[in-house]
């Protein structure tokens, strides 16, 4: 049996685009609708993290979205619920992360959104959350991250798990005291 092709939103290219204000909007309603449609699977508010969260950062134009769940055995259900809004499970065995599961939110055949949903316990919410607000407060520290994304992005334009790989020391050390790890 010949295998399935591999969808265009899968392989995307890394590609920044400067920063677009509406970007904040359009996460709140898509995190809105995910928590309208999950409710009570969900532990808590639904987040929008990753640097579309971000005033005057360049981003690829992938809303990322985060919340915890206390359980992992309902994401077959949750990836149910959110199919017909256009939400894809990406399998485990694909995901380069156990300590989540991820689900990316296509539109017109390309990356629009992704969804973390991480484990209530972990410290993984409250990572990405320090490291936002971080970047939302320091112009400087905005502005290593940016150029680290550019390098990043200019090296390994066809190789998005590289790119997101490069970056995690700096999210790290970023978080700074205080965040958990």
């Amino acid at each position: 049996m010949p295998d399935e092709a591999v969808p265009a939103w899968a392989v995307e290219r890394v590609r920044l685009v400067p920063a677009d204000p509406r970007w904040r909007d359009e996460a709140r309603g898509l995190a809105s609708s995910v928590e309208h449609e999950l409710g009570a699977r969900l532990a808590g508010p639904v987040h929008h993290i990753g640097s579309t969260s971000v005033p005057h950062l360049a981003a690829k134009p992938v809303l990322d979205l985060m919340a915890a769940m206390s359980t992992f055995d309902d994401a077959p259900a949750v990836a149910a619920a959110l199919a017909p809004s256009g939400w894809v499970l990406v399998p485990l065995e694909l995901d380069a992360r156990p300590s989540r599961r991820f689900l990316v939110h296509v539109v017109d055949e390309a990356r629009h959104a992704h969804l973390h949903l991480v484990l209530e316990n972990s410290d993984e919410l409250s990572l990405h959350l320090a490291f936002r607000d971080r970047l939302r407060a320091e112009p400087g520290l905005r502005g290593e991250y940016a150029a680290l994304k550019a390098a990043l992005a200019a090296r390994f334009p066809d190789d998005r798990e590289r790119y997101t790989d490069g970056k995690a020391a700096f999210i790290l050390a970023a978080a700074g005291p205080g965040a958990e790890r």
